[in-house]
């Protein structure tokens, strides 16, 4: 019996991921609905491919680290080509990922990884793409539970994948209420209420593919239509940098940390639940008051700027996809060379978002080196056509050099403050 890889599932679920989308799009405009914004489903999707990216240098501490410790402390050798233990592993996955996910609403440190998720300030498609690079760091730690009862390596990386795949087509304002199954398992109306920051909704609905685990530990709530999901965090990022997104919460614990005058609230910065910060540091440094009539984050953008963010990044999608497919025959410091590529294309196409001039310098560099590079080695990391990719790439950076100036010099007219 050929097992499934998780690497591959993967692969082959990327593609679908875009298609649906796309039909979300259609239905969308169709409906007179508009669900997405460029900016926002921009930095939704780069998020998730800069995930992607992590997990790749992640996986010693995630899939390495359950390989070290099943051998040495699983109960039962179980068989991973039993239909009985593929099913027993998922449901045990779910179980877990339930608790992992509460306790990223609970606890500061936790949530510092988890807030990615959540930061969009639109439900749709692209939302579920988002996702932390900082996960890695202690999520494992819920799942041991698998590691001791002696899940194989194969089965749980698998059932990771099916439960983070299936918790996709959960994110769409589209799809109505469901009956008997919204009673059952984590469905679109479940979950838009888990991401909304209503009073009645906050922190509720955190099952990945069973509801069955909020309504059995008192955190399930059903959508209301009375009062319609408001989405995003109480405290909005207002950015479409990747890497501030990831590391925005972690560094507002620190400097709460920093300024506490008492050592025992220094840690119970990083312990409290989201929010909590000690009398005297609130008392000092005030954070304005929660608004959900807020306006969304939406720096205005010109159509050719849009033009040029959305052809760029879909190449540098192209190259993620590149990159995640070939990483484990690339030597470590072309994988390096390769990732911290793409993350300087998505923090530069983040920042030209927000009309940046660090962003529009940071791009001509990355279109210095998307021109030279193949020029100068007749190679790309993981390309197998060297010759063509040596002509493709001088060719599209010499073209996007004055684009990108075009586009740079219109949205600065749009940006211009309206006058009267």
């Amino acid at each position: 019996m050929t097992l499934p890889t998780a690497e591959a599932i993967m692969l082959v679920a990327i593609p679908g991921f875009f298609a649906l989308m796309a039909i979300e799009l259609a239905v969308s405009a169709w409906l007179g609905r508009r669900v997405y914004r460029i900016n926002d489903a921009i930095a939704s999707v780069g998020l998730g491919v800069l995930s992607q990216v992590v997990g790749v240098f992640a996986k010693v501490l995630t899939i390495g680290l359950y390989a070290w410790i099943v051998p040495r402390v699983a109960l039962f050798d179980l068989p991973a080509d039993s239909p009985a233990v593929w099913l027993g592993a998922l449901v045990l996955y779910d179980f877990c990922y339930y608790w992992l996910h509460r306790a990223g609403h609970e606890v500061g440190i936790l949530w510092a990884a988890h807030v990615v998720h959540h930061q969009s300030e639109r439900y749709n498609l692209s939302t579920a793409l988002r996702q932390t690079g900082s996960g890695v760091l202690l999520g494992w730690l819920f799942y041991l539970p698998l590691a001791v009862l002696g899940v194989p390596l194969e089965v749980f990386a698998v059932v990771a994948v099916i439960d983070l795949i299936y918790q996709y087509w959960i994110h769409t304002e589209l799809v109505p209420k469901l009956g008997w199954f919204d009673r059952v398992f984590a469905s679109p109306s479940n979950h838009r209420v888990h991401h909304a920051v209503n009073d009645r909704y906050l922190d509720r609905n955190y099952g990945g593919i069973l509801i069955l685990w909020d309504r059995l530990f008192g955190t399930f709530i059903e959508e209301d239509d009375a009062e319609p999901p408001v989405f995003g965090t109480r405290a909005p990022l207002r950015s479409w940098n990747p890497l501030w997104a990831n590391v925005e919460v972690y560094s507002a614990l620190a400097k709460d940390a920093w300024h506490a005058r008492r050592w025992g609230d220094k840690l119970r910065v990083w312990l409290k639940p989201p929010g909590w910060r000690p009398a005297d540091v609130a008392e000092r440094f005030p954070k304005p008051a929660f608004d959900i009539g807020r306006d969304e984050y939406d720096p205005p953008l010109s159509w050719p700027m849009q033009a040029y963010a959305l052809f760029h990044f879909a190449l540098l999608l192209g190259l993620g996809t590149q990159f995640l497919s070939h990483a484990s025959a690339l030597h470590g410091w072309q994988a390096l060379g390769f990732a911290a590529f793409l993350t300087a294309g998505l923090c530069a196409l983040g920042a030209l978002l927000e009309s940046r001039a660090w962003g529009l310098a940071l791009e001509a560099a990355r279109l210095v080196v998307l021109g030279l590079w193949p020029m100068l080695t007749a190679d790309w990391p993981g390309m197998g056509a060297p010759s063509l990719v040596a002509i493709a790439f001088p060719v599209i950076a010499g073209i996007s050099a004055p684009m990108l100036l075009l586009a740079w010099r219109s949205n600065a007219r749009v940006s211009l403050p309206k006058a009267g």
